[in-house]
């Protein structure tokens, strides 16, 4: 089944960086789960409000400046939080960026590149679990998430 993106997600992309517009445009071309662009462009306050709520770690958040998209499974007409329809996304935005040869971060593991792995999303996260309480620390998990990375697009590109 082929899916497009409907006008809201459209809208949500408006201002988003180029590279990573592509990427979600060929993955829900190539994606066998629904979704939608729930997430593109926020303002700060908008990014104060979520960290205030528990829902995001930090102001500086890549959707201020345009590298960040959240991908929600669209399901029965609604959207869904749930994991498995969250890996199918993430498998299909990581082909795509392979295609587009552009690298993205991951929200399911935030200390790796989700291009750089050849293993089963399911395996990043848990593994990316497994790191973090090695550190004593614990993983703050975001399935939809997806960033171009800092290292390769600063804040004006």
């Amino acid at each position: 089944m082929s899916y497009i993106l409907g006008q809201k997600s459209l809208a949500e992309l408006e201002g988003v960086h180029s590279d990573l517009v592509k990427v979600v445009k060929r993955a829900i071309e190539i994606t066998p789960q629904d979704f939608s662009v729930h997430d593109g462009i926020r303002t700060l306050d908008e990014q104060k409000e979520l960290v205030k709520s528990g829902a995001s770690k930090t102001l500086k958040s890549r959707h201020i400046t345009g590298h960040a998209v959240d991908l929600v499974p669209y399901i029965n007409g609604k959207l869904r939080w749930e994991w498995e329809p969250i890996y199918q996304i993430a498998e299909a935005v990581r082909t795509a960026a392979e295609e587009l040869q552009v690298n993205i971060r991951w929200g399911g593991a935030w200390d790796i590149l989700l291009t750089s792995v050849d293993e089963p999303t399911e395996d990043i996260v848990s593994g990316y679990v497994e790191r973090k309480r090695s550190e004593g620390k614990k993983a703050f998990i975001d399935g939809p998430h997806y960033e171009l990375p800092k290292s390769e697009y600063s804040e004006n590109t």
